[in-house]
């Protein structure tokens, strides 16, 4: 159930964004008609407000997913992509209900949720995460999202506009170009390629190097006539460094990054996507929720380098967004990324890839992400400090007893009531 109200006035907030290493103690914050109307030390005048006192909670940004696949309701990519068009959108529906739920007021899907589930969210049908789509991941033959695997000769056009398939296939610089203007019309905010081989595709080995350097380019020219972004699937170094230099910004994975490439993509103006989550979590449990052998044979290949990337980025200026990449009903550790970036990096950074940083690559900076007067009214509020403890943003959203999107209150224990 959703509720909303006009004002809503939190006093005694230790208000926490992600940019220092301590909570803001003691502040007051006014939310009114879905936005952020004050921030203050002081006391703030709103007598007409429903008055909520924080004592001893923090209140922070809504958290913010920038890899997640919503049509993935089957760790089984190519299976996926078959189901029923209703099925998906079924499946859809309580996956970014649950995303919600954990604290996550806005994702972004890199492959398979188009137009259509966006305008769904917005109109109310669908009680989730603000949604920001690329449409179709674009992808070569043979390349990741191409599941027909070594002895399936049928045309891939078969599943092409099934919602469940994460991508679609694209050869050569023309159709390329007619792919991204394609995705671009139907309403697509940014564009995905796969440009590096993948874990869960049947015929592209991870140092596979997907799209010429000619194709990466047209794709980038088109997402930048269309004033927006190109994001990759990447994993090599030498796959990351070719898409920086075509003017790739959007990069994902990179576990196998090197210092030099990072420093050379952060001198670029491009931000990096880790997903280390879903290796984990692939590894333990990607076989009972269908993903195949030869699929499961790759994982470690780059799941064991995943967290000395995260050292390499950091260390090198190159930021890090959140992003957690899982699969079916693997969703349920979308938090966990947190606790895993924490055992290498300071913790309000981990706190900034999910608020600030996100909001950055998402191009959305001072709308989410932040507690600043005129931004949207997205908000969780958190038992205890999560600089102290990030465990308290896992756990199913069990210690967020409120939260807040765009103004609606999405979620309350009792805060509301007392």
């Amino acid at each position: 159930m959703t509720s909303s109200t006009n004002a809503i006035l939190f006093i005694n907030a230790n208000l926490v964004d992600g940019n220092a290493d301590q909570p803001l103690k003691n502040h007051q914050l006014l939310i009114r008609d879905g936005r952020i109307a004050a921030v203050s030390a002081d006391t703030i005048d709103a007598t007409d407000a429903i008055v909520i006192d924080l004592a001893g909670k923090t209140l922070m940004p809504g958290l913010i997913d920038c890899h997640v696949h919503v049509v993935a309701s089957s760790a089984n990519l190519g299976v996926n992509a078959l189901l029923p068009d209703s099925l998906v959108t079924a499946r859809a529906s309580k996956l970014m209900n649950e995303m919600l739920m954990r604290g996550f007021t806005t994702v972004r899907d890199v492959g398979g949720a188009d137009y259509g589930l966006k305008q769904a969210q917005e109109e109310g049908l669908i009680n989730g995460p603000r949604l920001v789509v690329c449409g179709k991941a674009l992808s070569q033959t043979g390349g990741h999202t191409d599941y027909r695997g070594r002895f399936d000769r049928r045309n891939v056009d078969f599943y092409a506009d099934k919602l469940g398939a994460l991508g679609r296939v694209c050869n050569g610089v023309d159709e390329v170009r007619s792919a991204a203007r394609e995705e671009i019309k139907g309403g697509a905010q940014f564009i995905k390629i796969m440009a590096n081989g993948g874990v869960s595709s049947p015929s592209d080995p991870i140092e596979f190097l997907s799209f010429s350097v000619s194709e990466l380019e047209a794709v980038v020219e088109e997402a930048s006539n269309a004033k927006t972004y190109v994001s990759a699937h990447l994993y090599t170094d030498e796959a990351i460094r070719r898409a920086v230099d075509a003017g790739v910004l959007s990069l994902e994975h990179c576990n196998l990054i090197t210092p030099a490439t990072a420093a050379h993509a952060a001198a670029k103006g491009a931000m990096a996507c880790p997903t280390l989550v879903t290796y984990e979590m692939l590894k333990l449990e990607g076989a009972q929720y269908g993903l195949q052998p030869d699929s499961i044979a790759k994982i470690d290949d780059v799941r064991l380098a995943g967290l000395d990337s995260l050292k390499i980025m950091y260390e090198a200026g190159l930021p890090m967004a959140y992003g957690s990449d899982l699969l079916g009903d693997m969703h349920v550790h979308q938090s966990e990324e947190f606790e895993i970036r924490s055992r290498v990096l300071p913790t309000q950074e981990v706190i900034r890839s999910a608020t600030s940083l996100a909001a950055k690559l998402l191009r959305m900076e001072g709308e989410i992400g932040c507690l600043e007067v005129g931004a949207s009214a997205d908000l969780i509020v958190v038992d205890g400090c999560p600089l102290s403890d990030i465990r308290l943003l896992s756990g199913q959203g069990k210690h967020m007893p409120l939260i807040i999107r765009q103004g609606e209150v999405v979620k309350d224990s009792g805060l509301l009531s007392r």
